[in-house]
C-alpha cells in the first residue's frame, strides 16, 4: 500500500490550497477511514480532519469551518480544501488510511507555508 500525497506549497495568510492523496496498492473496498494529519516544527503530529468510507467527517476544532476533507472513491484519493490559512496552520501534512484487515498506512507528507 503506498499513498502520495501532492498540492502542498507556499500561500499567503487567508488563502487556500488543497491537499491531494492518492492510495494505491489496495482494492477501493478494503479502505476504509482516511485521514489528514499535521506536525508543525516541536510539535507533535495531530489530527487534522477525517473521513469514514460512509463519509462521515471529522475535524480538529482549530480546522472547523474552514478545512472540508471528501474523498474520492473511484480514485482511492482523499482531498483536504483549506480556506482562510492561518500562520499557525504551517506544518508538514501527512494523509492515512485505514485498510482492512491490514493496518494503518501513511503517505510521505507534504509541507504548507503560510506566511503572515
Amino acid at each position: 500500500v503506498q499513498l502520495q500525497a501532492s498540492g502542498g506549497g507556499l500561500v499567503q495568510a487567508g488563502g487556500s490550497l488543497r491537499l491531494s492523496c492518492v492510495v494505491s496498492g489496495v482494492i477501493t473496498v478494503n479502505i476504509h477511514t482516511m485521514a489528514w494529519h499535521r506536525q508543525a516544527p516541536g510539535k507533535q503530529r495531530e489530527l487534522v480532519a477525517s473521513i469514514t468510507r460512509r463519509g462521515t467527517t471529522d475535524y480538529a476544532d482549530s480546522v472547523k469551518g474552514r478545512f472540508t476533507i471528501s474523498r474520492n472513491a473511484a480514485k482511492n484519493t482523499v482531498y483536504l480544501q483549506m480556506n482562510n490559512l492561518k500562520p499557525e496552520g504551517t506544518a508538514v501534512y501527512y494523509c492515512s488510511t485505514d485498510v482492512y484487515m491490514s493496518g494503518t498506512y501513511w503517505g510521505q507528507g507534504t509541507q504548507v507555508t503560510v506566511s503572515s
